[in-house]
């Protein structure tokens, strides 16, 4: 970790050192971010790697798998920082950013760590790098000062190559995107609900949408088509259960704003074999049975989802607002799963947020999630009081312009 950072700091210094002059204004270097503690009390159980996150996912599938209920918790996993750097070149302006916040994942997970969240380029029409991918709709993303979101909303940054075909208020974004990843950083292997495979991917998972913008807000229809594949490993060669499935999604959101104190934030999506685009969804492939087939018993199935968003963001006046809203996420399960398998989840939040003056934030939000098994036998629900507080700074550095830039 200190490593990490002192490569950072030594980076920024570079850039610094050609880039802080400041007599034309010409914008070069923009340094961001915020420092952010949360703290609260947890009146039921969830997996302690997740204790300052709302994931439903990782309730309990039985009663007291983590312990006993009534747990106070203190994070500063949602602090952020970023670097933003713009050049002219004679194809345009480019654009980098790179950002990260401390919200241990995959082998990292529960630990206060950098974990990456932008790291990209953008040349005019053209984005490569890690970015949002078109499957979602940031702006859908509610007021919350809970960390992970709702679970029913697609929510994923992906490595990817992206064409904006059009730009402004009607906008055509396409994508290329690194095929079997997820938010968990994990192996893909483990969204397969396959013994003794590996995950096989050989062409890149394709990603579009359309957005038309107004005065009233926006609305967005994105779609999502993809191959998953798997192989046997399995060496006894009594077995053979390797083979492949179309994953597909479509995903319509909007942002309405109703007055001028209210917006709304909704979104629906539907899709099989999407889970892993999803904020927190299990398993992209289920298993079936194969009869008739004594080479191959089993198969795969690329399971169907169901995400449903819907928040009110309301101003009482310009220094005081609430946040109030559902998500749900449901997953069909094939016959062959598990019964502790993931079914359906629920998100329910409402808060108070002040910002008394310029960069700074404080606010307390009542949190709701459950989880439910696939066979009925447990329902887990949890209930969490979280008080937070949040500066946010920015700096702008300049350079000069001299004669024969191509500024």
């Amino acid at each position: 970790m200190k490593i990490r950072l002192l490569l950072i700091l030594a980076f920024l210094a570079g850039i610094l050192s050609t880039h802080a002059q400041d007599s034309t204004k010409v914008r070069s270097l923009e340094i961001y971010g915020f420092a952010m503690t949360d703290f609260g009390y947890n009146f039921d159980q969830i997996n302690p790697a997740w204790f300052d996150a709302l994931r439903v996912t990782k309730l309990p599938v039985s009663k007291n798998e983590f312990g006993t209920n009534g747990n106070t918790y203190f994070s500063v996993r949602q602090t952020r920082f970023g670097v933003k750097g713009y050049t002219h070149t004679p194809a345009g302006e480019l654009t980098a950013v790179f950002d990260f916040d401390l919200f241990g994942v995959g082998v990292d997970e529960g630990q206060t760590t950098m974990r990456v969240r932008n790291a990209y380029g953008e040349l005019g029409r053209v984005l490569v790098g890690q970015a949002n991918t078109p499957f979602m709709d940031g702006d859908v993303f509610p007021n919350t000062l809970e960390y992970w979101g709702p679970t029913g909303m697609v929510f994923f940054r992906n490595i990817q190559v992206r064409y904006a075909a059009m730009q402004g208020a009607n906008e055509v974004f396409i994508a290329l995107e690194r095929p079997g990843a997820s938010a968990d950083a994990g192996p893909y292997q483990g969204r397969i609900e396959l013994d003794s495979v590996s995950s096989h991917f050989p062409v890149p998972d394709l990603s579009a949408h359309y957005k038309k913008t107004g005065d009233w807000g926006h609305v967005q229809l994105a779609g999502m088509l993809r191959y998953i594949g798997w192989k046997d490993l399995n060496t006894s060669g009594i077995y053979d259960i390797s083979g492949n499935v179309v994953g597909w999604g479509l995903h319509l959101s909007t942002v309405i704003n109703l007055t001028k104190k209210d917006v709304f934030r909704g979104s629906f999506v539907y899709g099989e074999g999407v889970e892993n685009y999803m904020n927190d969804a299990p398993v992209d492939v289920g298993v079936v049975s194969n009869p008739g087939n004594p080479r191959t018993p089993i198969k795969g199935k690329a399971l169907p989802v169901t995400g449903i968003v819907a928040f009110l963001d309301h101003n009482w006046t310009p220094a005081l607002s609430t946040a109030i809203g559902y998500s749900s996420c449901h997953i069909s399960n094939t016959n062959l799963a598990k019964g502790t398998a993931y079914e359906d989840g629920q998100y329910a939040i409402v808060n108070l947020l002040t910002t008394p003056f310029k960069n700074f934030l404080a606010g307390v939000e009542l949190e709701y999630g459950s989880r439910s098994n696939f066979d009925g036998s447990y329902k887990a629900n949890d209930v969490k009081l979280q008080i937070s507080f949040k500066y946010n700074f920015s700096q702008i550095f300049y350079r000069d312009k001299k004669v024969g830039d191509t500024f």
